[in-house]
């Protein structure tokens, strides 16, 4: 076992299960965890984070490499999967537990993490205003297990899902091909 210092990256982009294949693919990402954070109960249940009784977002907590994949490309593939500019939820997926953050770990997170949200307000590519919120990290709890690399368990049913909500097409068109590595 090496010394190497990984980093890690917390975001909420709606349904977890979209959001752990994007970057799971890229070299440097050494875990992709389907969780929740963000809320005020210790160890929530899916079912709980569902109910929108405990303040908790879907997310992804994601280990990585930066001498191999930066904190700045990662927010760039992070951008690449989600639409900014839906303050209530994702897609098919509605409430408080499928909006879009950003949790940084530190001073540093944060400032990448608002000049990457000015930078994409700035670009013009969404006409309306971006609402991805940036907040502090908080504790994360992992999701349960059915939960983690849904893509790879259940890739017809994934597909599905990642079609049919919507986001397989807002995707290729504001981004084109760019979304997968």
């Amino acid at each position: 076992m090496s010394n190497k210092q990984y980093e890690q990256a917390i975001f909420a982009g709606g349904c977890f299960w979209c959001m752990v294949k994007p970057f799971d693919q890229w070299p440097g990402v050494k875990e992709v965890v389907s969780g929740y954070t963000g809320g005020h109960k210790p160890n929530p249940t899916y079912e709980e984070v569902c109910s929108e009784t405990t303040g908790h977002y879907e997310a992804v907590r994601i280990t990585f490499d930066p001498e191999v994949i930066s904190y700045e490309e990662i927010l760039k593939i992070y951008w690449q999967q989600i639409d900014p500019t839906d303050p209530g939820g994702q897609f098919f997926d509605r409430g408080q537990s499928y909006q879009t953050a950003i949790f940084y770990l530190n001073e540093e997170q944060k400032e990448k993490a608002e000049q990457s949200k000015r930078e994409l307000e700035e670009s013009g590519k969404f006409s309306k205003p971006i609402v991805t919120k940036i907040l502090p990290a908080s504790e994360f709890y992992e999701a349960e297990e059915y939960h983690q690399h849904y893509y790879r368990k259940n890739p017809l049913h994934y597909n599905r899902y990642f079609i049919g909500s919507g986001r397989a097409d807002f995707i290729k068109r504001h981004w084109g091909e760019q979304h997968e590595k």
